[in-house]
């Protein structure tokens, strides 16, 4: 496996604590229960999805677990570590690390420069000033090993911007990474793919090292099915089915709600 998507065992080590646990996890915006009462746990080095129709709460769930968003009630464990009340940046730290629908990238700066602030943001070098960013080399070995291993190498040089939309999404992927996260989170990693990027992808996610634990959000249920070994569903913030592949399929009230069956 590449080592520019492996991380330390170190890293992964959590006194057989889940790798995320929330319970009771609620959010309410005014009057509306985005996020109702939802308990999840997570196994170090899952693939859980996160399925339900438009508004069922998915990335208000993304958003509390990465610290965007404080729940109104609830609790959210890291690998045993409560992070309830920690701010994004503390969170990112201790090793969640995410993308989004709509990528997050410099599109002014070319895909080098991308990557080396990415990887430089949870070191005590971003604090050095004085130094240039080519004296840290360590850096640069980093970048080039993650985007050799996400595909996008040869596109270095070029500005972000005039990227197409699936390799500016791998390159995002290539950016949550680069801080050897422990619970990566991506949020409709597949949305405005062809086909072929889509395919692409997934090989790229399915090649991710089993230490890190992935939590996805997907619409397209070919990759769900591919990739994902539990999925739980959401509907009007609510978990309505959490389980095996199999089981989540097999589910009437799912069928019903989210892949209209009648």
């Amino acid at each position: 496996m590449n080592s520019a998507i492996r991380t330390p065992q170190s890293a992964i080590e959590g006194g057989g604590a889940p790798a995320l646990a929330l319970e009771n996890l609620s959010i309410n915006f005014g009057g509306l229960l985005a996020v109702a009462k939802v308990d999840l746990r997570v196994t170090p080095g899952e693939r859980r999805a996160i399925i339900g129709p438009n508004g069922a709460g998915k990335t208000t769930l993304f958003n509390l677990i990465s610290g965007d968003l404080a729940p109104t009630t609830g609790r959210i464990a890291l690998f045993g570590q409560d992070i309830t009340t920690l701010p994004p940046h503390r969170r990112a730290a201790l090793g969640i690390s995410r993308t989004f629908q709509i990528t997050k990238l410099f599109p002014n700066l070319i895909v080098w420069e991308n990557v080396l602030l990415a990887c430089q943001a949870l070191e005590r070098t971003k604090y050095a000033m004085h130094w240039p960013l080519r004296s840290y080399r360590h850096l640069y070995t980093r970048g080039e090993e993650l985007l050799r291993a996400v595909g996008v190498w040869e596109l270095r040089d070029a500005t972000v911007g005039n990227l197409s939309h699936g390799v500016q999404r791998q390159l995002e992927v290539a950016l949550a990474l680069a801080g050897r996260p422990r619970l990566l989170l991506l949020d409709e990693p597949m949305a405005g793919l062809s086909p072929a990027e889509t395919h692409e992808m997934t090989e790229l996610l399915r090649k991710l090292d089993r230490s890190i634990t992935l939590l996805i959000i997907e619409h397209d249920m070919d990759v769900v099915l591919d990739l994902a070994e539990h999925i739980a569903v959401l509907h009007l913030g609510q978990k309505i089915a959490d389980g095996s592949k199999d089981a989540v399929r097999a589910n009437r009230q799912v069928q019903e709600i989210y892949l209209g069956v009648a």
